[in-house]
């Protein structure tokens, strides 16, 4: 991230204008200030809109990376502008699902646009009676199918890296990529 100059770019604060009446008609201290002028004038704008800077549909570009890793958030550039702008946005909300079915299926979604159920608990088990047998030890894995919504193709790749990433540690899981969304989901997706 870089602030520097920027040609052209006035000052909403000249300090020639500022000086005493003295100095007004001065040539030599007017042009050493618009020098100075030319140097501060990136400051003040930046100083002016500096709430845009804190907000992520209006941070500058190459800023965004950075606002995005203050919240936890995930930010590739290699993404489109509006999925990073995106992203940092909702970094807090996706955070609060961490781990759980809806956080997976929303972090798919937003990040490679495809459609996502997950299955299993990964290892979870509880019972209603105090005393009783436990019951028994439900499959430690969960599956995690996807599938393509709109044009995109579904790349496996990048489904294992997010899911690593969210799932926690001590989960197994596996990977389905499928065709098209199971039969129970076509009339939702």
């Amino acid at each position: 991230m870089t602030r520097a100059a920027v040609p052209g770019l006035p000052s909403r604060h000249p300090i020639g204008a500022q000086l005493p009446a003295l100095y007004a008609d001065d040539d030599l201290a007017q042009r050493f200030t618009a020098g100075l002028d030319t140097v501060l004038a990136p400051v003040f704008a930046t100083l002016d809109n500096l709430h845009a800077y804190f907000d992520p549909r209006l941070t500058p570009a190459d800023f965004l990376g950075w606002l995005a890793s203050w919240v936890g958030g995930i930010d590739d550039v290699n993404w489109p502008l509006a999925l990073r702008r995106e992203a940092a946005t909702r970094a807090v909300e996706l955070h609060r699902g961490r781990g759980t079915r809806r956080g997976l299926t929303e972090a798919l979604r937003l990040v490679l646009g495809v459609g996502s159920d997950v299955v299993g608990d990964g290892g979870a088990v509880w019972s209603r009676t105090a005393g009783s047998a436990l019951p028994p030890p439900p499959a430690a894995e969960i599956v995690v199918r996807v599938w393509p919504r709109g044009a995109a193709a579904v790349q496996a790749d990048q489904v294992h890296e997010i899911v690593r990433a969210l799932v926690p540690v001590h989960t197994a899981y596996r990977v389905e990529v499928l065709a098209g969304p199971p039969s129970d989901e076509r009339g939702s997706t």
